[in-house]
């Protein structure tokens, strides 16, 4: 079994409301166990021994039929999360600003990633590594930021969910 987490959009969002233990009941699938929630946002991790994107495709494609709505759903092993964790370009930051992470469903073009960088500013940073992308805000302020996950979704041509850095790592604590 493989240990999966998976990041739900538009989970508790735009007054689409799912209640957590709802979402591992329509989860419950065959070969997805040990379901668990974290927060009301669409976090989920399980154990499989299925491929990522089946998993994927099953999930949304639940989902779909079950709420009405297209839930993009990118699923990330627990050593993916690591791996994000450990590569955090941005190692070293103020205490007045706010680490996220947006997670892709691709990798994006790197001409679009170039425009992107060009709207950076001081209290706006932008990073991206592989099939994340990395977001340094003001403290409290990524619901100003240009750089929102609809915004991001725009330019790069891709779907993405965005969290912030406290639930990228309680994820981890999610192992067996």
């Amino acid at each position: 079994m493989i240990r999966y987490v998976a990041f739900l959009r538009a989970i508790n969002v735009g007054g689409r409301v799912v209640k957590m233990d709802a979402l591992k009941t329509m989860l419950t699938l065959p070969g997805i166990k040990n379901i668990s929630t974290y927060i009301q946002s669409g976090n989920v991790v399980f154990d499989s021994t299925a491929e990522k994107d089946v998993l994927e495709q099953k999930i949304e494609k639940k989902l779909l039929a079950t709420l009405g709505y297209e839930v993009k759903t990118i699923i990330k092993t627990l050593p993916d999360m690591e791996f994000i964790i450990k590569n955090n370009p941005f190692k070293k930051y103020d205490e007045d600003m706010g680490l996220h992470v947006s997670f892709l469903s691709g990798v994006p073009d790197a001409d679009a990633v170039k425009e992107l960088l060009l709207l950076q500013n001081d209290n706006e940073q932008f990073r991206v590594s592989g099939t994340e992308a990395y977001l340094l805000v003001k403290t409290g302020a990524y619901g100003k930021t240009k750089f929102s996950n609809t915004f991001l979704e725009k330019k790069l041509k891709i779907k993405a969910t965005t969290r912030n850095w406290a639930t990228v790592n309680k994820m981890l604590e999610f192992k067996k």
